[in-house]
C-alpha cells in the first residue's frame, strides 16, 4: 500500500542528482576549455603569420650604395645605374619580382624587371658582387647589384637634363619600399658619367 521513504533513501537520491549535475558541469567545462584552447592556437598562428608579414614589409628593403648617370652626346643623362644592397636585417630580395616607380619631369612610370612577361619600359639588373652567382636575388649582406634604367628606350621617359630631379621607389615582393631621390648636376658639359 503505502511506502515509507526513510531519510537515508532521500539523501541517496539527492546525492545521485548532485553527482549527475556535477558530471554535466565538468563535461561542459571540458568542452569549453577545448574550444578555448583551439581558438587560442588558431589566434597564435594567425598573429605569428601577421607578425612575420609585417616584419618583412619593414625589413626586406634595399639600400642605395651609389647612383650614377651616363652622359650622352646631347649633354643629357641617357642611362642611370643604381647600385643596391640588402638593408640591415633584410631577408632575401628577388629583384625580378620587384616593381619600380620612376617619378620624374616627364611624369610617373611603373617598371617591371626585364625577365617579367610585361610590356613597356623595363629595368635590368647586373651583378657587381654576388656570393652565389644569381643575378636577380640579393641573399647576402655583401651582395651588390646594379639596377639599370635606359632612359632613351622605347616607352622610356627620355633623357634627363641638367638640374632635373627624379624619385625612384623600389617595391619588393614583400611590400617593402625603398625611396631614392637624386638630381642631375647643374652642368653636364664635357662629362661622360656623373654621380647623382
Amino acid at each position: 500500500m503505502f511506502e515509507f521513504i526513510t531519510d537515508e533513501e532521500e539523501r541517496g537520491q539527492v546525492g545521485i542528482g548532485t553527482l549527475i549535475v556535477f558530471i554535466a558541469m565538468v563535461l561542459v567545462a571540458a568542452i569549453a576549455a577545448g574550444v578555448l584552447i583551439n581558438t587560442a592556437g588558431f589566434l597564435q598562428s594567425s598573429a605569428q603569420e601577421t607578425g612575420e608579414q609585417s616584419s618583412s614589409q619593414v625589413s626586406d628593403r634595399l639600400q642605395e650604395v651609389v647612383t650614377t648617370g651616363t652622359v650622352g652626346n646631347e649633354g643629357t643623362i641617357e642611362k642611370v645605374n643604381v647600385t643596391v644592397s640588402q638593408a640591415p636585417g633584410s631577408g632575401e630580395v628577388d629583384l625580378s619580382n620587384a616593381t619600380i616607380n620612376w617619378i620624374g619631369p616627364s611624369g610617373t612610370h611603373t617598371l617591371t624587371h626585364e625577365n617579367a612577361d610585361e610590356s613597356g619600359w623595363q629595368f635590368s639588373t647586373s651583378i657587381v658582387k654576388n656570393t652565389d652567382g644569381n643575378n636577380v636575388v640579393l641573399n647576402d649582406p655583401d651582395d651588390r647589384f646594379n639596377i639599370e634604367f635606359d632612359l632613351t628606350a622605347t616607352n622610356g621617359p627620355g633623357a634627363l637634363g641638367e638640374g632635373q630631379t627624379v624619385t625612384v621607389k623600389i617595391n619588393t615582393m614583400s611590400g617593402a619600399t625603398t625611396t631614392i631621390r637624386f638630381t642631375a648636376p647643374q652642368s653636364l658639359d664635357g662629362k661622360d658619367a656623373v654621380e647623382l
